[in-house]
């Protein structure tokens, strides 16, 4: 690849655009689209951070460049917007450039792209990590949360300490539902691991994020992992003697070379072209999409631990076979309650308004 490559009043609006998706992975408005003609469309993407990121951003932005490459369609972007006002700037700006078709990339980005959706009803809009849809907007995420279990165990399977640090933007469900999922991921390998978390309250604040990493280093966390959307925890976990780092959004092993394990991953390069043919074919439906296509796990290093690949391995083979999910009973929160019952799993709309810790997390959340 190139290297270009809310909170709890939210969640019922979350629970009510994902109700039915469950294993299906989408769930349509079953309004299909007139179409474009390929050489007619034009593709813009709405960008929250910098391309160069090496994360959030640029994980879309690869996508935009495989969509180009797949297509051979014409795209635009708008890179450092803000969830605010300034997104509607945005995606009108690209229109009046030709853009008839949009892909807005950040939670924030939801109800400004509803307003312009609804002033322009002959467009087509999608939105990455929402809630909202309208018959010509569609939201999509996807199943990272998989991915997430995966990398903790390659965390699990790494400490000796069994003190792993994990900085966090915000506690919204979507990165609660990460931190548990990694931290049964670490349990799954490694029962008397704990993971500590520590809150920045932004996405993209370096110097937060390597101050929160830090802190985390002094507590003799030996792993480290993040939710957030610059690699500036895996750059103090290079600078760090003894302290190994799992990334996030992106591919960053030459980020920190001697203390990278791996990453949970997006790759939505094939998602953008389905959506743009669909839209070409005239089959395009407003959908709500939760899948596991958008996502993997990145090549594991050489300094994971021995056994490390084999066990994971082993774990993917049980999610591909879908008799099987991360959240799977039985589980206890922080306080020992069984929250999951042996032989249950949360539904989708528990895991899409999670508001709670599984046990061996050391926090709260903000």
């Amino acid at each position: 690849m190139k290297k270009k490559l809310l909170v709890l009043a939210l969640a019922a609006l979350m629970i009510f655009a994902f109700a039915s998706c469950g294993n299906d992975e989408s769930t349509s408005d079953n309004s299909e689209s007139q179409g474009i003609a390929k050489e007619d469309i034009k593709v813009g993407f709405v960008y929250i951070g910098a391309i160069g990121d090496e994360g959030w951003t640029d994980s879309h932005n690869d996508g935009r460049l495989y969509l180009e490459e797949e297509l051979g369609v014409e795209t635009a972007y708008m890179e450092n917007v803000t969830e605010d006002s300034g997104c509607e700037d945005a995606i009108r700006n690209l229109i009046d450039q030709g853009c008839n078709v949009i892909f807005t990339t950040s939670f924030g980005f939801g109800e400004w792209t509803q307003k312009v959706a609804l002033d322009h009803p002959d467009l087509y809009f999608m939105h990455a990590s929402g809630n909202i849809q309208e018959e010509n907007m569609s939201n999509y995420f996807g199943r990272i949360y998989q991915a997430r279990y995966l990398s903790g165990i390659a965390a699990g399977m790494k400490t000796e300490t069994n003190k792993i640090g994990y900085v966090a933007a915000m506690g919204i469900p979507e990165v609660v539902r990460g931190i548990n999922a990694f931290t049964l991921g670490v349990r799954s390998v490694n029962p008397e691991a704990t993971v500590e978390v520590v809150w920045t309250g932004a996405w993209g604040d370096a110097a937060v994020e390597k101050a929160a990493a830090q802190e985390l280093i002094n507590k003799d966390c030996d792993v480290l992992t993040k939710h957030q959307d610059t690699a500036a925890v895996l750059l103090a976990a290079e600078e760090a003697e003894g302290v190994s780092c799992i990334g996030y959004h992106y591919p960053t092993a030459d980020v920190a070379p001697n203390s990278y394990l791996t990453a949970p991953v997006w790759d939505w390069g094939p998602y953008y072209v389905e959506q743009v043919q669909k839209i070409i074919d005239g089959t395009w439906e407003s959908e709500s999409y939760w899948g596991s296509e958008v996502v993997k796990l990145d090549t594991l290093s050489d300094l994971c631990a021995e056994g490390t690949e084999d066990a994971i391995k082993e774990a993917q083979e049980r999610l591909d076979s879908g008799e099987w999910d991360v959240f799977y009973g039985e589980i206890k929160d922080q306080d020992g309650n069984v929250r999951v019952e042996a032989g249950q799993s949360l539904t989708d709309e528990e895991m899409l308004s999670l508001d709670w810790f599984v046990e061996g997390v050391i926090g709260t959340i903000n």
